[in-house]
């Protein structure tokens, strides 16, 4: 029986219902957790010794001069200005080689990878806000640590990343399961949205706190500064943020009433928290299936505009964005507002019934994977038209919000007892393309960076991206399916989560 403690009202009265109140300090915690993740991509260029290691080695430093000569396939840099491409780096402590810096930015990964599932099933059956807490410590205090045990020995500090990597693993397991026991149907698209928009704007935030950190304070300012900050949070999520609405003092009891109502539960539910997730019957879900499909292209996708498009405008294009902090996280911040502004109308639309889940889904899985590819497909053919080019590339960017309200809300419609397992197998196998797509890229360009030699990464793109639409749409389904809950079986896509009488 689910304890339900007396409402005492929401802490920001009306402008903030506590339903909302979970989903900012859940965005805030999805954004420290990608903040922390890519910290030290930047810390790394203040953090090595570049006269020991050599240019060769650390591909930080680019002289448009020697390779604007091997190919008429490559662009001149806007207005002729080479020597602004020359990145002049200063001196840090560490020679660490080419390889070796793979290995300290890549085994984040290693972590992420084998905490998924498990870091779903406690969520799951026991609590996940507690288990979303525990992500973000354990990412703020290696942060925190990150300096000392790195000067010890660079093993420390694959060490400390592992460590946050598993951390970082079980925060999108356990804010499905958050979502699932707040979220009103009808509301789902742009709280979903709202949390996990976090991870772009973290991203942005990070990149620019990190760099003026490094500039002004030195390199371990980054770790300190920003692991010390994300400590706020915590206490926050501790005494504001419970598992549900029964459990939340800071609620009102309209608000409780209408939520618990709306997802079918009362007073009287009995919460059945360690049923064993039926197996046989995901591995054997289509809708599942169109999610896994979807969620692992568009990954594709998502690693190609965030680190391998840049590379290629600088490159190939001739244009070095990559070194522009600014220029770098400026897609991030339309995006947030793009994502929101389009969760907010497909929830308005399904509250007029204009709309089902399942349409509201496969638009927003149509903008994030139509658009981005359209924009791959300018890119092959559009040459050296530098500001387009820029301009393309934050299209593409901004158009893959969508997938927040697309399908990577969707594992909750499905089956919103088991969300944390079912988002923690499809993320597992999505996070594969972060790792292959470097590999991938690396093999096609080797010895030649040129735009016919980029056109076949990104025809590879275009196809995934198109095997996700087509999947997707034949596919995917907003409907509860009937193996979420025994003597279970959903009368309305749009109430996912109500109860039914027995038959019995």
């Amino acid at each position: 029986m689910v304890k339900e403690i007396p409402a005492r009202g929401n802490i920001c009265g009306k402008c903030l219902p506590a339903r909302y109140t979970l989903a900012v300090l859940g965005s805030i915690g999805m954004a420290i957790i990608y903040g922390l993740k890519v910290n030290l991509s930047v810390a790394m260029v203040a953090m090595l010794n570049h006269t020991a290691i050599g240019t060769d080695n650390v591909n930080l430093s680019y002289n448009i001069n020697d390779d604007l000569a091997k190919t008429v396939e490559k662009c001149q840099p806007p207005d002729g200005d080479t020597d602004n491409y020359v990145a002049i780096l200063e001196d840090g402590p560490f020679d660490w080689s080419g390889p070796l810096q793979g290995t300290l930015l890549s085994c984040y990964f290693w972590g992420y990878l084998i905490s998924q599932i498990p870091g779903a099933r406690i969520a799951e059956n026991f609590s996940a806000k507690w288990v979303m807490l525990t992500a973000v410590a354990i990412n703020v205090f290696c942060t925190i640590l990150t300096p000392i045990f790195t000067k010890l020995h660079y093993v420390g500090l694959i060490f400390m990343r592992v460590l946050e990597g598993i951390g970082g693993g079980v925060t999108f397991p356990a804010m499905h399961c958050m979502i699932a026991a707040w979220s009103p149907p009808n509301e789902r698209s742009v709280m979903s949205t709202i949390i996990y928009v976090g991870t772009s704007f973290g991203t942005a935030v990070s990149i620019l706190m990190a760099g003026f950190l490094s500039d002004h304070l030195g390199w371990e300012s980054i770790f300190y500064v920003m692991g010390g900050l994300s400590c706020i949070w915590m206490i926050l999520w501790i005494i504001f943020v419970q598992d549900n609405p029964s459990q939340q003092r800071f609620i009102t009891a309209e608000e409780r009433e209408m939520i618990n109502g709306s997802l079918g539960q009362s007073k009287e539910d009995t919460k059945d928290g360690h049923a064993p997730t039926p197996w046989k019957q995901v591995l054997t879900s289509i809708p599942f299936w169109a999610i896994l499909i979807a969620h692992c292209c568009s990954n594709w996708g998502w690693y190609m505009f965030l680190i391998e498009v840049p590379f290629y405008m600088k490159q190939v294009l001739a244009l070095n964005v990559t070194s522009n902090a600014m220029a770098s996280a400026m897609p991030y911040f339309p995006l947030l507002i793009f994502s929101i502004v389009l969760g907010k109308i497909l929830d308005t639309l399904k509250a007029k019934e204009k709309i089902t889940t399942t349409t509201a889904r496969k638009i927003s899985t149509t903008i994030a994977s139509v658009i981005p590819m359209s924009c791959l497909l300018i890119l092959c053919y559009i040459g050296c038209r530098h500001t387009w080019a820029v301009a393309i590339m934050t299209i593409g960017i901004i158009s893959m919000g969508a997938m927040f309200s697309g399908f990577l809300s969707n594992h909750i419609d499905i089956a919103p007892n088991f969300a944390g397992t079912l988002v923690a197998l499809t993320n597992t196998l999505a996070t594969l393309p972060g790792i292959i797509v470097p590999i991938f890229v690396g093999f096609i360009t080797k010895d030649n960076q040129t735009i016919a030699a980029w056109r076949i990464i990104f025809f590879v793109t275009i196809v995934l991206f198109v095997i996700e639409f087509v999947v997707y749409i034949i596919f995917g389904s907003g409907e509860e399916q009937p193996w979420n809950k025994k003597n279970q079986t959903s009368d309305s896509e749009n109430t996912p989560l109500r109860s039914k009488q027995n038959n019995s």
